[in-house]
């Protein structure tokens, strides 16, 4: 379950990245992963949820090792 505190975070770290991006004028696959992270989790849609799961199953994976 994604905590109002937790999305918010996440929206404004996906935020900053979508307007750097932006104004880069460059834009590769994995940066637009993060542009559509950034709009999955400011819309607060459903698959917010599966996205955040998976997120977190990342960052967790990543900082066992």
């Amino acid at each position: 379950m994604i905590s109002e505190g937790t999305a918010f975070t996440f929206a404004v770290i996906f935020g900053i990245i979508t307007v750097l991006l932006v104004r880069s004028r460059d834009v590769k696959a994995w940066e637009a992963v993060c542009v559509g992270l950034f709009g999955l989790y400011l819309g607060q849609t459903p698959v917010a949820f599966t996205v955040h799961d998976l997120v977190m199953w990342l960052i967790n994976g990543f900082a066992h090792h």
